[in-house]
């Protein structure tokens, strides 16, 4: 007889005394390579396919598994909706097949093949034929989405780069380099000296972080009230978005921000823009080389531990310790792994994100408060939150 499956054979004997929590893992562990055995068994899956019990969960997972075959598919109509702006156009109305032809520059056979696919996408939706009218088409719940979110609409336009490095994903993991399209493109993580960099090495990037930067700000708005503080130091701001929408809130705070010279510029001018140039500060320079500038009560980082690795984020946790006055606070917001209801968008999605650009992880927040306690702080704790899509929120104390 040939070997069984490593997932198939026996288990050894759970413990018979007192390891309560042993007898429960090794219970569990047995139960699960049970319902492994019965989902590789064929006359199960026929079986399951045919009761009325399980049928409606056997077909659920069978286009859940379809779905993931062709997800690449998927993104790509979103990508052809964006580029040719169906979602602008069908903004104040339907409109028939003839006119989005006309106005796209695209022939009426090739877009109907488009139309069709984000109406099963549930991005646009097909109103009609009405008596007298043609077939109109109009925005669906997620092509709306997509039209009030310009984040999400930058990120699948600069997703372009991401399929370019995602095109043999063993490759990719077999060797992450700095050759990678998205490695390149987001140069200051993979460059030597960062702050030398000039406006055109990081404006590309900059741009697509603050068009994202709303969504965040609002999430953390929402559970943290900045109204107990007097000055909020922003380490990694990038172009000032977040430090933006907070000054917006709370019209006494004051406002600094650290990044490198040619994006603190951009934040900069951003704030003069908005009419906070009294009440805000833009330093040049890196927070791990350079010293972290002085004075404030509360200090955040939002999306940037996680673009690093490990050796990086503790050597600017422990620097953060031994800079931070007392009473001040430490705010870190960023896709956390395992975060439930969003696990895709930080185990997957971030997961592999992070490897094409060659830096960082999305870690669980139990893995950032041990990092945060062994860099010295007393207390961090994860703050609740109604819908952490976009980030999870840690508030730690010196």
């Amino acid at each position: 007889m040939s070997a069984l499956p490593e997932h198939l054979k026996p288990l050894p004997d759970p413990p018979l005394l007192g390891d309560r929590q042993g007898v429960l893992a090794a219970l569990k562990a047995r139960l699960l390579q049970w319902r492994d055995g019965l989902l590789l068994n064929r006359r199960f899956q026929q079986w399951a396919l045919g009761f009325p019990l399980t049928r409606p969960l056997a077909r659920r997972y069978a286009v859940r598994l379809f779905d993931l075959c062709a997800g690449f598919i998927y993104s790509q109509v979103l990508l052809a909706a964006v580029r040719l702006d169906l979602f602008d156009m069908l903004s104040e109305g339907p409109l028939s097949l003839a006119t989005l032809s006309k106005r796209s520059r695209l022939d009426s056979d090739a877009l109907e093949r488009l139309l069709q696919a984000a109406v099963a996408l549930e991005l646009l939706e097909q109103r009609g034929p009405h008596a007298g009218l043609e077939t109109r088409y109009g925005l669906g719940m997620l092509g709306a989405s997509v039209l009030t979110s310009p984040g999400v609409k930058a990120m699948i336009q600069h997703h372009a780069l991401f399929y370019h490095d995602m095109a043999d994903p063993v490759a990719l993991l077999r060797r992450r380099g700095a050759d990678r399209a998205m490695a390149s493109y987001w140069a200051y993580a993979t460059s030597d000296k960062p702050s030398e960099l000039h406006d055109v090495a990081v404006g590309e990037y900059s741009a697509l972080m603050a068009a994202s930067q709303p969504m965040v700000a609002e999430e953390i708005l929402a559970c943290y009230s900045f109204a107990g503080h007097q000055h909020l130091l922003d380490l990694g701001g990038g172009e000032g978005v977040f430090l933006a929408e907070v000054g917006a809130r709370y019209p006494k705070l004051r406002l600094t921000l650290m990044d490198l010279p040619a994006v603190a510029k951009r934040a900069a001018l951003r704030f003069e823009q908005l009419g906070m140039r009294e009440r805000s500060r833009c330093i040049p320079g890196s927070f791990l080389s350079d010293p972290i500038p002085k004075g404030a009560d509360l200090i955040s980082l939002v999306r940037v531990a996680h673009d690093h690795d490990d050796e990086f984020v503790m050597q600017l946790f422990r620097k953060l310790h031994q800079s931070m006055v007392a009473g001040a606070k430490l705010l870190i917001a960023e896709p956390m792994a395992q975060t439930k209801g969003a696990i895709p968008v930080a185990d997957a999605y971030f997961s592999m994100y992070l490897w094409a650009m060659g830096s960082g992880r999305a870690r669980r927040p139990d893995e950032l408060i041990a990092m945060l306690k062994l860099a010295g702080f007393s207390k961090a704790r994860l703050l609740r939150q109604a819908m952490p899509l976009q980030v999870r929120v840690i508030l730690a104390e010196p």
